[in-house]
């Protein structure tokens, strides 16, 4: 008999020649089960996803309702859909006054892509400024701002005009001139290995980008929602950007995404040409009643409020000599080692044993650490154990 793991390397398609090939039946909260029941604890929250845990009721019975209701009706922005009017209207109740017109899409790949076209017809620019170590997505245009080669260099030629500069590094900023239509970063770099820019940094880029009339877009696909300590991330560094990116956490589970700007800069995609950005799924009505009801959860459950006590404890608990440094803000850490070989013998055997965790495409050395927001102490100290156990396995 073909098993299932049979079928999906025969008939599903492969990113890698080396999947995890793990089966799961079932999650809740924190917990991933097998076949035959054994639990995982989901310390990646697939890759930012899943904040408030898996199968959270809220959400679940806000999909259930909206199914019995509708579904796809029309392509994104020609019908009134209630689901995306009342999950942009409380996206933007929590978001800057100038933060007030929300672009429904797919995923975090087409915000980047609509985001990089919407900057564009607005200031009349074609130069773009992104940051070496970046990540933003796979599509063409994401890959085009991606700050490391290796992963691009296969698919060029790419998107033309885009300039990299160094992240946190205030000398670079003076590369930001009157040509240059936005500036796109993460707000904490994800995929670099987690790594937060200085207050004073951010705040010099805002003031540059201002004075050159620069739209600055912030990434916040990884970062928003409370996974850094602040509902969105750019609050620890008093500033806000002309465009925002959101994605991942953003459907509590369901897939979607969407750039948020000013009425005033979104205004351009409606004309010379109309339907300057377009989308048939972008918004599905499924979708934004999951993510209101993520949103309203979130919120209501206070989650953001407990973050820094649970980045304190696992950074008190993640202390073993082979651990060079534990980086990061909030849920979204990085535990540095050695090498790639030992991370990745570390995190396999973390597997073995319950815990699922990852590594970063471009600093492969480091261990991720972002687990749903409501992780328990209890289950923070007991996956730290296992993590622990692992590195001292590999290391004594």
């Amino acid at each position: 008999m073909t098993t299932l793991r049979q079928l999906f390397l025969a008939n599903n398609a492969q990113t890698t020649n080396f999947p995890l090939l793990l089966e799961f039946e079932r999650a809740e909260g924190i917990y991933m089960y097998n076949a035959e029941g054994k639990p995982y604890i989901d310390l990646i929250s697939g890759i930012g996803v899943s904040s408030l845990g898996h199968n959270n009721p809220h959400v679940i019975d806000a999909i259930k309702q909206q199914v019995d209701k509708y579904m796809h009706l029309m392509v994104y922005g020609e019908y009134v859909q209630t689901p995306q009017v009342r999950f942009a209207e409380k996206l933007v109740s929590v978001l800057p006054d100038s933060l007030q017109s929300v672009y429904f899409t797919n995923s975090g790949a087409e915000a980047v892509e609509g985001a990089l076209k919407l900057a564009k017809r607005f200031t009349g620019r074609s130069q773009v400024i992104a940051f070496h170590n970046s990540y933003h997505g796979s599509t063409h245009g994401a890959l085009s701002v991606m700050g490391n080669e290796e992963f691009k260099q296969a698919y060029r030629p790419l998107l033309p005009g885009v300039s990299f500069i160094h992240f946190n590094d205030p000398d670079h900023l003076q590369f930001i001139t009157e040509e240059t239509a936005c500036v796109i970063m993460e707000t904490v770099q994800g995929e670099a290995g987690v790594r937060v820019p200085d207050v004073a940094y951010m705040q010099a880029l805002r003031a540059r980008c201002t004075e050159t009339g620069t739209l600055l877009i912030l990434d916040e696909i990884q970062a928003a929602f409370g996974r850094t300590g602040k509902l969105f991330a750019f609050e620890h560094f008093g500033i806000v950007p002309d465009i925002l990116l959101l994605a991942k956490a953003l459907g509590g589970g369901m897939p979607i995404g969407a750039f948020i700007s000013s009425n005033q800069i979104m205004d351009a995609l409606k004309e010379n040409p109309i339907l300057g950005h377009i989308t048939t799924f972008g918004g599905h009505p499924v979708c934004c009643a999951a993510g209101l009801a993520a949103l309203e959860f979130l919120l209501e459950a206070n989650l953001v409020a407990g973050v820094a006590e649970k980045e304190a404890l696992l950074r008190s608990l993640l202390v073993h000599p082979a651990i060079k440094q534990v980086r990061g803000k909030g849920l979204m850490l990085a535990a540095e080692l050695e090498d790639f070989d030992l991370n990745k013998k570390i995190i396999d055997r973390c597997i073995e044993n319950g815990v699922i965790t990852d590594w970063f495409l471009h600093c492969s050395n480091s261990m991720r650490l972002a687990p749903p927001l409501i992780i328990t102490p209890d289950e923070i100290s007991k996956a730290c154990a296992v993590i622990v156990e692992a590195v001292d396995y590999y290391t004594k």
